[in-house]
């Protein structure tokens, strides 16, 4: 069946025809393809197109889709069944690899998303401090729990629903929220708050409103905040750890939070999550203390095996320098062709994650992110799109590189990339 069978079949049983709201292409215009299969950069649509793919599961897929190293890992897992409702041996090794990738993460415990790993990091700050308020930043995305889905970004943003229906409005006066980059609108929260906040929670490269990289300074002051309040600092790494090094963003600028969430990765493309932090602070956890947090899937056999087989990967090739000078390439392609139309651009990069901003002055915020061009998004989305490469259909999602996209695969893409903003 072709992608508008499929959507037509869809939208009569499933909302909108999408499990999540980004695939439904609403931003950008026009209907979702479907994919029947995936390997190396590629994409292969019901419609037998081939797509060169910058969204890689949403970042998961660090490796390529279908890595035979992986697919391996999970068809021998497979052989000894597919969950056991008990502790199994693949958790010890996984949890044995975090702590080793991470030096703050003392202790952990797997989940199945990234939503249940910052839904319970931030139960465990709560319980840990016997403190009830949290502070996050406009345009942070950390899932679709309650006390985070305020001014969020990722899905949320790109529908024009960040405050989201649902939410109470009880849940919702225990969430401060914050400009990123702006230590000063920190202080003045916690002097406005004294003794009442449990932790801060961030991205500390926000990826789910496009890219935004931290101001110098900005993630040091957001850690000496928190020690001098007694507030938790956590880290939101799902999107950005072991993708950008293998100790997340933390290992990068030399700070250590209390927590930190995890995800993508370390389920090598099968559902999974993780937080983790100071051992103190974990034991607040049951059974050891009084703090619940249960999953019957958690620590499920087939995505340790998947996870554990990327991370091993990632240990044995240490690909981040081959991954950042791809991200280099790409970057420097759309800034020349954005330069020879005389389009507004910013592209924020680090190691294989980018952006593009249709934007005349740098993103350092939500609200920069907000004045961006969103309509010429659109266009350039689809002009690439009818070009053969695929990027995520919102202008506020990060872009993600595989090592698949290594030789003439980024070529391609960047020579396609280039003409697509020219013909704008």
């Amino acid at each position: 069946m072709t992608s508008a069978d499929l959507f037509a079949r869809a939208r009569q049983l499933i909302p909108g025809g999408v499990n999540s709201p980004v695939r439904a292409f609403r931003s950008v215009g026009g209907a979702p393809f479907f994919v029947k299969s995936a390997q190396g950069a590629t994409l292969t649509t019901a419609d037998d197109r081939e797509l060169i793919d910058f969204v890689c599961t949403w970042g998961p897929a660090i490796h390529g889709h279908n890595h035979p190293l992986i697919r391996q890992a999970i068809a021998a897992a497979l052989e000894r069944g597919t969950s056991f409702g008990t502790p199994n041996p693949l958790e010890v090794d996984m949890a044995e690899m975090i702590t080793r990738f991470v030096p703050s993460i003392q202790k952990v415990r797997l989940c199945n998303s990234g939503t249940e790993a910052t839904m319970s990091a931030i139960r465990l700050a709560r319980g840990f401090t016997r403190r009830d308020k949290i502070i996050k930043f406009s345009g942070c995305y950390h899932g679709h729990s309650d006390s985070l889905l305020i001014k969020a970004g990722s899905g949320a943003l790109t529908h024009g629903n960040p405050d989201s229906a649902g939410v109470p409005a009880s849940f919702a006066r225990e969430t401060i929220v914050l400009p990123y980059n702006d230590a000063a609108a920190v202080e003045a929260a916690f002097a406005a708050h004294p003794g009442e906040i449990a932790a801060v929670i961030v991205e500390p490269y926000p990826a789910n409103v496009g890219l935004i990289l931290p101001l110098p300074g900005y993630l040091a002051a957001l850690r000496a905040a928190c020690t001098r309040a007694g507030a938790l600092l956590i880290f939101d790494e799902v999107m950005t750890g072991f993708r950008l090094a293998k100790g997340g963003v933390q290992e990068i600028e030399g700070i250590t939070p209390d927590l930190t969430t995890l995800g993508k990765i370390i389920g090598g493309g099968l559902p999974v999550g993780a937080f983790g932090g100071r051992a103190d602070v974990m034991d607040h956890l049951a059974p050891l203390g009084p703090v619940y947090q249960a999953g019957t899937l958690s620590g499920n056999p087939l995505a340790m095996a998947a996870g554990i087989a990327a991370l091993r990967l990632l240990e044995t090739e240490n690909p981040y320098e081959r991954l950042a000078a791809l991200g280099r390439q790409v970057r420097d392609t759309l800034l020349d062709a954005t330069r020879a139309k005389g389009l507004p651009a910013q592209v924020p990069q680090t190691g294989s994650m980018f952006c593009l901003y249709f934007s005349a002055k740098p993103v350092h915020s939500y609200a920069d992110a907000l004045q961006s061009d969103a309509a010429l998004f659109g266009r350039f989305f689809h002009a690439c799109l009818a070009r053969g490469v695929y990027l995520p259909p919102s202008a506020y999602e990060a872009c993600f590189l595989s090592t698949a996209h290594e030789g003439s695969m980024i070529d391609r893409a960047c020579e396609r990339m280039h003409d697509a903003l020219l013909s704008l």
